[in-house]
């Protein structure tokens, strides 16, 4: 498939910056027909490596919403080094993308996760200077590691206090792919499972999963969360549909309402939001997530089949007594 050469730029950033592709390993390329020219041009990028691959095509393969990822892409997966997921996600597909990460985990495959990924991302995080943004991720984990507690505001009205559990790891997907920790693209932010967080978040920049691509950017209409001993005990907005609706994915199951993610955002290449999920939780500044904790990765020890961030604007950050960001801007 032809495909615009300027995004032939992020396509380059992404195999051999971000995953570090050598010539003798095989990819795994999932795509879908939404997002084949973006596939495109990173299947380019690996024929000028010279990388050894096999694309998929979702709907050639299976019904879309996904029930289950289809047999051939995880039998193909077993036997790659890398693969990447450039897919526009659609309603209750998290079950078939768990399942993609399952052998990711224990095959220990570099895996670039770029679901709802877009041209402007393309033109814009994924342009990103990843070692600058690696290196600000190292520094921010150092203070961050032995924090007790971080304390978020906005002028928005969030203010909340995570406590952290010193059990739990906090985690680098800075763009820089490893083994050990498969990676949103674009990358950039350090992450953990937070012990307990408590007060209140305003997402005034957007929601995660499906309902991202149908709310978009919620500035004009925020939705307040009220958080009491680290499960969701209200939302409201102006936009009732929302309300609703994110209130029923945060009650599909026992911990859908629970906080599983607690994140600082590190691509000093995004400067706002956009409406999608994928680079807006990349901004500086906090995100969180409730469900899924990825205990695999942060040592939390619970569950949930559900996993929706969510995303404000401009915020001032303190670890401990230590403030690290005022109004968006990182004072390290």
């Amino acid at each position: 498939m032809k495909f615009d050469p300027e995004l032939l730029i992020g396509a380059r950033n992404a195999v051999r910056v971000c995953l570090r592709i050598q010539p003798h390993e095989k990819v795994t390329l999932i795509t879908d027909q939404v997002s084949m020219e973006i596939a495109a041009a990173l299947e380019a990028a690996l024929q000028e490596l010279g990388a050894a691959y096999r694309v998929f095509v979702l709907e050639d393969l299976a019904p879309r919403p996904l029930t289950d990822m289809p047999r051939h892409v995880l039998q193909d997966m077993e036997t790659s080094q890398v693969s990447i997921f450039t897919v526009v996600a659609q309603q209750n597909e998290l079950r078939s993308r768990m399942q993609m990460t399952d052998v990711v985990n224990r095959q220990k495959i570099r895996h670039a996760h770029m679901v709802n990924i877009e041209r402007r991302i393309m033109l814009e995080g994924m342009k990103a200077d990843y070692l600058a943004v690696d290196d600000l991720s190292l520094r921010l984990l150092e203070i961050t590691r032995p924090a007790k507690r971080i304390r978020a505001t906005t002028a928005a009205g969030t203010d909340i206090t995570a406590t952290m559990n010193p059990g739990y790891k906090w985690l680098k997907t800075s763009g820089i792919i490893s083994p050990n920790t498969w990676g949103n693209l674009p990358g950039g932010e350090v992450w953990t499972t937070p012990g307990e967080v408590n007060g209140q978040f305003v997402v005034d920049g957007v929601v995660g999963d499906y309902l991202c691509a149908k709310y978009g950017d919620l500035k004009a209409a925020p939705l307040t969360l009220k958080i009491e001993g680290n499960r969701l005990r209200s939302a409201h907005s102006e936009n009732k549909a929302l309300e609703d609706e994110f209130w029923h994915y945060t009650h599909t199951d026992e911990n859908s309402d629970r906080v599983g993610e607690f994140a600082i955002g590190t691509n000093l290449g995004v400067k706002d939001v956009i409406g999608n999920i994928l680079q807006d939780e990349k901004i500086p500044g906090i995100h969180i997530a409730f469900g899924n904790p990825y205990g695999d990765h942060t040592g939390a020890d619970w569950y949930s089949g559900t996993h929706i961030d969510v995303v404000g604007r401009r915020f001032s950050i303190w670890a401990d007594e230590r403030q690290i960001m005022r109004d968006g801007e990182f004072l390290l």
